[in-house]
């Protein structure tokens, strides 16, 4: 194995380890459009898939079928129709979605069932399981449109979903739905995997699809390179909403983002969109910081805000395995209440996830960031950039113009974000008569604006 592969193989695996960690035991929905079957995708995001949940996680598959329910038409000699951004199922079209249907689960079956060595589902054991999970009602009559055998998603077995994957399989739901009579309707794939993810409060709502995420700033003649928005508040994400036209497809903006939108005010806390054009999408968007999609977020679900002395206890068992290896000098609790104020967190559930505490030098218009942690929970989150920003809005209104920081091992992540490094006599007077000259501790400072 070469040295070369040594060095880049660590620190990637270092790096997606907090992740790891952190979508242990969590309950992922991934909603998979007919489309990337049709593209070839089926066996890689299968492989993907089966690793994901190789790492802890819970699966919920729903797999589309609308080219597929269209080639069977026309195979047929029979038209498709839509109305109202839905299809309009006949008899026919039932029977094609029912074919379409049985010949998607076998492929889907298969592609978890292999094991072929060296390949990513070598050694693994994927049991798929599907069952009769969704209750239907008929879509009916709209505006004089009889859409015959097309429906919506009535009520979700909620407790049979999660006993399944709680035996530790994954769980392929096809969509249809039936009546309390026995009658088969046609749903959407997004309309049912948007429901079943409410019904179990699930961690991730992700969309595979056509389409590469959503845009809402027209992008920079120069700088970013990325077309998307890989992070967007639910605020923002309803405010676009209500700005566009209905979709007609579904590469249109609004198609897939109704759905995480709808999800996120439910009580899921994140849902995605991402592209099943680009290999290996599902692991960069749930294992790498940036992501390759976009991600709908609910941000009312973390608390950022000052600290208040009910905040000490949960400070200190944040910072305290950071004290223990070195990352932080060690703070006792005496001390942390006296600086309570100083102190900005982010709180989600009542659990402290992230905090930084400032220091303001008035004569040196300046000020320290002391203490920022990030609970490897929630590391490449962006957590630790909100607390950055509040902690430099803070700076502004005490009128300091620059904000410093010490340390001897997140150098590159200061870096990143505007800091430079100076000399340790660049310090206030004040400051500098603490300088631990042993620690050996880099001082880097950034101007505020």
């Amino acid at each position: 194995m070469s040295a070369i592969f040594n060095f880049t193989f660590v620190p990637w695996f270092r790096s997606v380890a907090p992740y790891i960690h952190m979508h242990r035991g969590k309950t992922f929905v991934v909603g998979l459009a007919g489309e990337a079957i049709a593209a070839g995708k089926l066996h890689h995001i299968a492989q993907d898939l089966a690793l994901i949940q190789s790492m802890g996680v819970k699966v919920v598959l729903v797999h589309g079928f609308r080219p597929q329910v269209n080639e069977q038409l026309k195979a047929k000699g029979h038209a498709a129709k839509y109305s109202h951004g839905m299809r309009i199922t006949d008899e026919v079209a039932l029977d094609s979605a029912q074919e379409a249907a049985g010949q998607l689960r076998y492929e889907i079956e298969a592609a978890f069932s292999q094991g072929l060595p060296n390949t990513p589902m070598a050694g693994s054991t994927v049991r798929v399981i599907s069952g009769n999970f969704i209750t239907a009602r008929p879509v009916g009559i709209l505006d004089g449109v009889d859409f015959q055998h097309s429906g919506l998603v009535r009520k979700v077995d909620a407790a049979g979903i999660s006993r399944t994957l709680g035996m530790g399989a994954m769980v392929l739901l096809s969509p249809f739905g039936f009546s309390p009579t026995g009658e088969a309707f046609n749903l959407s794939m997004e309309e049912v995997a948007t429901s079943v993810a409410i019904a179990l409060q699930a961690d991730k709502l992700i969309f595979l699809t056509e389409s590469p995420g959503v845009r809402i700033k027209p992008l920079e003649p120069e700088g970013e390179d990325n077309p998307i928005d890989t992070e967007l508040p639910l605020a923002a994400a309803e405010q676009l909403l209500a700005s566009l036209p209905p979709a007609l497809q579904p590469t249109d903006t609004p198609f897939y983002l109704q759905h995480c939108v709808k999800a996120c005010k439910a009580g899921v806390e994140r849902s995605h969109i991402i592209p099943f054009a680009i290999d290996g999408s599902l692991l960069l968007e749930v294992y790498v910081h940036d992501g390759i999609g976009t991600m709908v977020i609910d941000e009312k679900l973390e608390e950022l805000r000052e600290a208040g002395a009910d905040d000490v206890g949960g400070i200190l068992q944040l910072i305290e395995p950071f004290e223990r290896d070195g990352t932080l000098v060690k703070r006792d609790r005496t001390e942390i209440e006296r600086d309570i104020a100083n102190y900005t967190i982010i709180e989600h559930d009542g659990v402290i996830f992230a905090c930084a505490a400032l220091y303001p030098y008035p004569e040196a218009k300046t000020g320290e960031m002391a203490a920022l942690t990030v609970s490897p929970q929630s590391q490449g989150q962006g957590d630790g950039e909100k607390v950055l920003k509040r902690v430099e809005q803070r700076a502004r209104a005490m009128g300091l113009e620059s904000i410093f920081v010490l340390t001897t091992r997140t150098m590159h992540w200061f870096l990143k974000r505007g800091f430079v490094q100076v000399d340790p006599d660049w310090l206030p007077e004040a400051r500098k008569r603490k300088y631990n000259w042993d620690r050996r501790s880099m001082v880097f400072v950034k101007k505020l604006a």
